[in-house]
């Protein structure tokens, strides 16, 4: 089978993706990537993958300047020909199904979230709608990642009747990430926040949560792991002087912080599909605190392997941490090796994975008991 493989970049396809296309390597297709070129692209061509640099803004929803990208998209199918093609992330989903209704190719589109275009009401709301409607009209296979998600595609009808199926996020890899020792007792207390410093992450409650934490319990340490906006740069140049928190900058491997860190802090109100974050941290044997965000709430069992509080609530946030702060040190532990179970039986990627081979398998054997000429249509018909 020869499969196309259409994303927003390179960087997240290894990140959280790399067992898929693997698993489609060692499995003999033919894989052609297609996302903007970043350092992680030979990544994929040392794996046996042929790479394609498409060029394309990834923010903003001008759908007179994104129509560009679907022509893209449709040149590029005609060039490869491929049997199926794989999307992820909301432009290649839309503007890539729309190419494949257009050459008539079977789509599998994962949705890694919805984007704020879509949850916020409004015209733009209506008009990406309407492209959602559009884009997944014809699609073979929808993966949602969340119920929520799922939920709101259904009852504004933005995926077509082809077939939609839940799985737990990208899972994790339980391998790569795998339980570290929890950090002593005789050691501070330990916090850290891992993320892209952005509003909608929940950066702001979580300095204020420090900085009041910090004022009561002095034997608190609050680490911060991600790229920083500019609109957070002196502020959190002035908590590091001040000592309120500890900021690592952006790390390509997060599991040396995650480990000395007794609790992972996560108070997100950003549309995605399942937190990775969250998800790596279980894995690595540590209690979270997160929102009830969807994406972020499933991957709690409230007081089990972490716990839950209000979306943009600071006192909610400080109330949690300082309940943390007085479970025995036997019980933060005990709650950290929950959280391994927890992904262990519900969100590892080998999920995720043989959902993706059961889907190419099923397309597969429809192709095979195609008619050759039938065959030779869907690959170059317009």
């Amino acid at each position: 089978m020869k499969i196309l493989v259409l994303s927003n970049n390179f960087g997240g396809l290894r990140s959280f993706r790399k067992e898929v296309v693997q698993a489609l390597v060692s499995n003999g297709h033919e894989v052609t990537i297609s996302a903007p070129f970043d350092a992680s692209a030979p990544f994929f061509e040392e794996m046996g993958c042929m790479v394609i640099d498409t060029t394309f803004n990834r923010k903003g929803m001008n759908p007179l300047k994104d129509f560009g990208l679907m022509m893209q998209y449709r040149k590029l199918i005609k060039q490869v020909k491929p049997d199926v093609v794989l999307t992820y992330t909301i432009k290649p989903n839309l503007y890539g199904g729309m190419a494949c209704m257009l050459c008539g190719v079977p789509q599998l589109a994962n949705i890694t979230g919805l984007g704020s275009a879509v949850e916020n009401p409004g015209w733009l709301q209506r008009i990406t709608i309407a492209l959602y409607r559009l884009g997944l009209r014809r699609t073979d296979m929808v993966f949602f990642q969340n119920r929520a998600n799922m939920a709101f595609c259904e009852a504004h009808r933005m995926v077509g009747h082809g077939k939609k199926m839940l799985i737990p996020g990208s899972g994790v890899n339980l391998s790569h990430h795998h339980v570290q020792d929890y950090p002593s007792d005789e050691q501070p207390l330990r916090f850290i926040f891992i993320s892209r410093l952005l509003y909608e992450k929940g950066i702001e409650q979580y300095l204020a949560a420090a900085e009041r934490i910090r004022e009561v319990h002095p034997n608190t340490e609050f680490h911060i792991l991600g790229s920083c906006e500019e609109a957070y740069e002196k502020l959190l140049k002035d908590m590091q002087n001040r000592n309120v928190v500890i900021y690592h900058g952006s790390q390509p491997d997060v599991r040396p912080y995650i480990g000395r860190c007794h609790c992972t802090v996560h108070p997100s109100f950003y549309p995605e599909g399942m937190s990775n974050v969250l998800l790596e941290s279980c894995a690595a044997g540590r209690p979270i605190i997160t929102t009830d965000r969807p994406g972020c709430g499933e991957i709690v069992d409230e007081g089990v392997n972490g716990f839950i509080v209000k979306q943009r609530d600071v006192d909610d946030l400080v109330a949690k941490i300082e309940q943390f702060i007085a479970l025995p040190y036997e019980r933060k532990r005990e709650m950290g090796q929950a959280a391994r179970r927890k992904v262990e039986r519900e969100f590892d990627r080998n999920i995720v994975v043989k959902a993706y081979l059961d889907c190419i398998n099923r397309i597969k054997a429809k192709l095979s008991s195609e008619p050759l000429d039938e065959l030779q249509r869907v690959n170059t018909e317009l």
